[in-house]
């Protein structure tokens, strides 16, 4: 599949899919003509790396993830052990964002609360 194709297929523009190829995140195959030559199976791996990013992955610790999923099934409890380091990274970031969504909500339940009694005097 080509890579105008499988950009298509994943929704990222062909720069990306030359960069995580250039950061060693994806391989990929090129024909005789040496265009890259994508396969059904590497979408599915691109959406993974995609939300990786999203969750906050370092690169580089991508980048050591998919080394080791280039290597095969041996690699298994390696890539296990990212997933949990970085699963653990994301359980305190979530924490954070509950306390950052907490003080909003606070926040706004004071400014509500003052409009109201402000409305309830005949104020603005």
């Amino acid at each position: 599949m080509t890579i105008g194709k499988i950009a298509e297929k994943t929704g990222l523009p062909e720069s990306t899919l030359r960069y995580y190829e250039k950061k060693g995140l994806i391989s990929v195959a090129r024909d005789q003509g040496g265009r890259r030559d994508y396969e059904e199976s590497d979408i599915e791996w691109i959406r993974f790396i995609q939300r990786l990013k999203e969750t906050g992955m370092q690169l580089a610790d991508i980048r050591r993830y998919s080394g080791l999923r280039y290597q095969g099934k041996g690699t298994m409890p390696e890539r296990m052990e990212i997933l949990q380091r970085h699963r653990e990274y994301v359980v305190e970031q979530l924490g954070r964002w509950q306390e950052y969504l907490q003080n909003l909500d606070d926040k706004i339940a004071f400014y509500r609360e003052s409009i109201e009694e402000s409305h309830g005097r005949g104020g603005v």
